[in-house]
């Protein structure tokens, strides 16, 4: 075998312009399907970023009305959901792979929050558990976060994330302001962001007014002062956070089942269910793959027509090297020795097409990202594949010029011209 690709080496070294020509077909190929391949990797690793965010691995839990999200402000709070007990939420943090879980309350606000003339307009509230913060990766900027006592007291005291911050205080230090929530006095006791805080990739208007729509920040309150502000116990929701994004969506739907079987509805369309972002992202994820699938094979008919070269070269070769096959026969080589020589410098051909084509495919990707700003990802396996493919093109198309070299007469090998 090392004979036999010593040998190949030798054979492509000595024409080296028609090795190359032959190889052309194969580089082309490749790089063509690499350069698709990491486009493919990188678009979806990106749609999968924009769906579920940095990697803090959030799903969140919510009550539902059919197909959409339930909205208190307008029907009213739901006869037959009651709060959620400490024993389920434990439930919940039980489940397998659940790092941590939390309850809260939400609602958009667009006149309700205030310092002094200044109005938090678009923005969040949010009524939450004492495990929110490290289920969500919030940080403290500044100040504290809530306390047991803050709850088992019923204190009106508030948190802001930065953007609240900024659209309420205009630069001021937050601490020790009080807001007015409801016609409510809060004492902002502290400053919050989100450790690992994405910003998603907006490529058009529509992007920019979906980002936009919680822009203006979101203003804390614990659990406990919420009803002191609604007047109601309004039904909670739920995050949690997994050990890993794999998890998300059997987390969620575990969790979710578990607050289902406390709820006595007469409308069966209300019910909690799990945001299955992950889920989302996989949809699109395939869609944009099986787009792409048709590219890939396109690209691969230049593999075809690059085997096609390799086999008109190597018949070539075998007449050229008609009387090299003889001799060798005549001294006794036999046919799976001659077999074997031709198939390997066929497979070494293309291998080496291969691996020019993986190198030009990589610079391609890079290429097409500067260019028109599409994320890629160089995808290990399918360079291995793409070099593996490319040896058996050789031996699958080297197959029938090295069967004819196997199979001549020595004796007319001898005599040829």
């Amino acid at each position: 075998m090392v004979e036999n690709i010593r040998l190949a080496f030798q054979g492509i070294w000595s024409h080296k312009m028609r090795s190359f020509l032959t190889m052309l077909g194969i580089i082309i190929g490749i790089a063509a399907i690499i350069a698709i391949v990491s486009t493919i990797k990188g678009t979806n690793e990106q749609i999968e970023k924009n769906l579920i965010g940095s990697g803090n691995n959030e799903v969140k839990v919510q009550l539902f009305q059919g197909d959409n999200s339930y909205e208190i402000e307008y029907n009213g709070i739901p006869d037959g959901v009651p709060v959620i007990q400490a024993a389920t939420l434990k439930q919940v943090q039980d489940i397998a792979n659940v790092r941590s879980a939390a309850l809260y309350r939400t609602r958009q606000v667009y006149d309700g929050v205030y310092y002094l003339n200044n109005a938090l307009s678009g923005g969040i509230m949010m009524g939450i558990g004492e495990e929110y913060f490290d289920s969500c990766s919030y940080r403290i900027v500044s100040g504290r976060g809530f306390t047991g006592s803050d709850y088992t007291n019923y204190r009106k005291v508030a948190v802001v994330d930065t953007d609240a911050a900024k659209s309420l205080f205009q630069g001021e230090d937050a601490l020790g302001k009080t807001i007015e929530i409801s016609g409510e006095p809060f004492v902002v006791i502290g400053e919050v962001e989100e450790s690992m805080k994405f910003e998603p990739v907006i490529n058009s208007m529509e992007d920019y007014e979906t980002y936009q729509t919680d822009s203006s920040g979101k203003v804390f309150i614990t659990e406990a002062a919420w009803p002191i502000v609604y007047r109601y116990d309004e039904p909670q929701n739920l995050v949690l956070q997994t050990e890993d994004t794999a998890s998300m969506t059997t987390a969620g739907k575990a969790a979710a089942e578990i607050l289902n079987q406390n709820l006595n509805v007469e409308d069966t369309t209300i019910k909690y269910k799990a945001e299955d972002l992950l889920e989302q992202a996989r949809d699109i994820q395939n869609l944009s793959s099986s787009t792409n699938m048709m590219l890939i094979w396109i690209a691969g008919i230049s593999l075809i027509v690059g085997g096609i070269g390799v086999m008109n070269i190597m018949l070539v070769s075998v007449t050229e090297r008609t009387q090299e096959i003889g001799l060798k026969k005549a001294i006794g080589a036999r046919k799976n020795r001659i077999l074997a020589q031709f198939l390997t410098e066929a497979a070494v051909l293309t291998s080496m097409g291969g691996v020019i084509g993986v190198v030009v495919g990589i610079v391609l990707a890079e290429v097409i990202s500067r260019l028109s700003d599409t994320p890629v990802a160089i995808s290990v396996p399918s360079v291995i594949a793409a070099v593996a493919f490319s040896m058996v093109i050789g031996i699958v198309f080297g197959m029938l010029p090295s069967y004819k070299a196997a199979n001549l007469n020595p004796i007319d090998a001898l005599r040829h011209e």
